[in-house]
């Protein structure tokens, strides 16, 4: 089974946590969505950090220590060789916030829900730029920007628009081909991408949408192929020159 494309497809990826967990990345819900007995929602809401910053950088810094433990897997490097065969014909937009994508080679990508390995000034009226930061011992202290402002992870929390979605929208929007890897299907807004291939296709656009993971995702009837299985097993094969 391989993926056709035509010389002038165009391709939009989304990637979700089921590739990442591949790679051994603590999902976002492990364990029924506790960490250390706190619900998710605790230590990752501007709410949670406001009353318990030291909390949520905790959970942060243990997540950037996991994380620098991983390598991408199969399915990333077969994503990557596909970037490198279309060139600007391809687009990625990823859920996960680790850095795995870039480490099998890819480049035209846009984090929607932020990066790991970033933070930034927590006061939304500084004008510092995100900035790499891959520290994950906060022993000495919470980190400050120079204004004096707590500096936060550059993540999207919940009740936050993700980064991107009119660039991200805009390119779905001229796809040939989408294809989703390892979602759930019930996280909005990247849930509801794959609606703007099937209204496209309802209109008489000759467009395609294809699901690649271990499980059925909820928004499964949206798409017109899913594909079950582990994406480190199937992509290579599926994505294949």
């Amino acid at each position: 089974m391989r993926l056709d494309l035509a010389p002038t497809d165009d391709v939009f990826v989304l990637t979700g946590a089921g590739i990442s967990a591949e790679s051994g990345v603590a999902t976002f819900r492990d364990a029924n969505g506790l960490w250390e007995n706190h619900k998710v929602e605790e230590v990752a809401t501007p709410e949670a950090f406001a009353t318990q910053p030291v909390l949520v950088w905790r959970f942060y810094a243990q997540r950037r220590a996991q994380a620098k433990t991983v390598a991408p897997n199969p399915g990333h490097r077969a994503l990557a060789a596909l970037e490198a065969r279309l060139g600007d014909r391809f687009y990625l937009a990823t859920q996960n916030v680790d850095n795995l994508h870039e480490a099998a080679g890819s480049t035209r990508l846009v984090h929607m829900h932020g990066e790991l390995f970033k933070s930034r000034c927590s006061d939304p009226a500084c004008d510092r730029a995100p900035f790499v930061d891959d520290r994950s011992d906060f022993s000495d202290g919470l980190p400050r920007c120079a204004c004096g402002e707590l500096e936060r992870p550059h993540i999207v929390w919940f009740g936050e628009m993700p980064f991107e979605m009119h660039a991200i929208k805009r390119r779905v929007q001229r796809a040939t081909v989408f294809l989703c890897v390892g979602t759930s299907g019930v996280v909005y807004p990247a849930a509801g991408l794959v609606g703007e291939m099937a209204y496209r296709k309802s209109m008489g656009e000759r467009v395609r949408s294809i699901y690649v993971g271990l499980e059925r995702p909820a928004n499964a009837a949206q798409f017109d192929q899913v594909v079950l299985g582990k994406a480190g097993e199937v992509l290579p094969g599926f994505l294949a020159a």
